[in-house]
């Protein structure tokens, strides 16, 4: 499964890592951020369902989580 955000869409990022090691910038590999998500029970349609969503769009209440 797609690691995705099921609200906004978020997903990985790529781009050059680097070691703190260098004195400089000096691009050592490539690598790839991928989001915080988390699974929670959300509201949807008066239904329960389970989603993968980003702790971004937990706390901006995007999502209405089910009791």
């Amino acid at each position: 499964m797609a690691r995705r955000c099921e609200v906004c869409s978020k997903g990985p990022t790529t781009g050059m890592g680097y070691t703190f090691l260098r004195s400089h910038y000096n691009p050592h590999a490539k690598r790839r951020w991928i989001p915080n998500l988390q699974t929670q029970k959300v509201m949807v349609n008066k239904t329960v369902k389970h989603l993968k969503v980003c702790t971004s769009c937990i706390k901006a209440f995007k999502i209405r989580k089910a009791l």
